[in-house]
């Protein structure tokens, strides 16, 4: 099933104070169970970014790598992404490498032994 997207102020809020989070280069990734039964993501991207072309290419590959790792996720759980200025450059491939690490770390999903 297909994320759903996380809108809400408030939903940022709560996932910024009391989620697990782990930082890396190109993402910060916070991340909380949740008890929907399903995904929900929010995507952050800041002015220091740059403009809107390079704002939406982020936020593109960041939408493009969460669902390609989406069916490896084990539960439901809401999500909120923070790009950092790296992310505009990079290929998706290696900021999904850095979102997979990350959820390994935060044990959203189960490293393939």
């Amino acid at each position: 099933m297909k994320g759903q997207t996380l809108k809400e102020n408030k939903d940022f809020r709560r996932l910024y104070y009391r989620g697990k989070n782990r930082a890396g280069s190109l993402l910060v990734t916070y991340a909380m169970k949740n008890k929907k039964g399903f995904n929900a993501y929010g995507i952050t991207t800041g002015k220091k970014i740059g403009g809107a072309v390079e704002r939406n290419r982020a936020r593109r590959i960041i939408r493009v790598s969460f669902s390609n790792l989406e069916k490896e996720i084990e539960g439901s759980w809401d999500f909120v992404f923070v790009a950092r200025t790296k992310s505009t450059v990079v290929k998706e491939q290696e900021l999904e490498a850095q979102m997979r690490k990350q959820f390994v770390e935060l044990g959203v999903i189960n490293e393939k032994a």
